[in-house]
């Protein structure tokens, strides 16, 4: 879903449901330099093993609600367990991070609900205005 002349994906990883792990690994993507945008899939359910949203929160310095907002209000008319998700999203220096659900369906139908407004949000992280320059990374 992710057009080759908007985004370059750099690195896909499978990790543990263990907090810590999750963590270090977004920060240190997010750190490295060059990585305008992390995307996780899955552990934002109520299950006992789903951390992926408090490990993403407690590397980012600011968040961004209107992400996980908007995939739970627009979820919902697809399915009502939409609002099951806590996937949140935020910015850890100049990288933009979001969790999607787990499910290859459910990942297509949020991808699909944010992808039109990622490449403006990494453009205004490099400090720039409105019209997308470069592809992400």
């Amino acid at each position: 879903m992710l057009a080759r002349d908007l985004f370059e994906v750099g690195e896909k990883r499978i990790l543990p449901d263990d907090r810590d792990a999750l963590a270090v690994e977004l920060g240190r993507w997010a750190d490295g330099g060059g990585v305008d945008l992390i995307l996780t899939t899955g552990g934002t359910g109520l299950g006992p093993r789903d951390v992926t949203p408090e490990a993403t929160a407690s590397v980012c310095e600011r968040m961004v609600p209107g992400f996980g907002e908007l995939m739970r209000m627009k979820g919902f008319a697809l399915t009502p367990n939409a609002v099951l998700s806590r996937a949140v999203a935020g910015i850890r220096g100049h990288t933009l991070i979001i969790n999607l659900p787990g499910s290859a369906k459910a990942v297509r139908e949020c991808l699909g609900l944010i992808l039109s407004l990622l490449p403006h949000a990494v453009e205004m992280l490099r400090g720039g205005g409105h019209e997308q320059k470069e592809p992400c990374t």
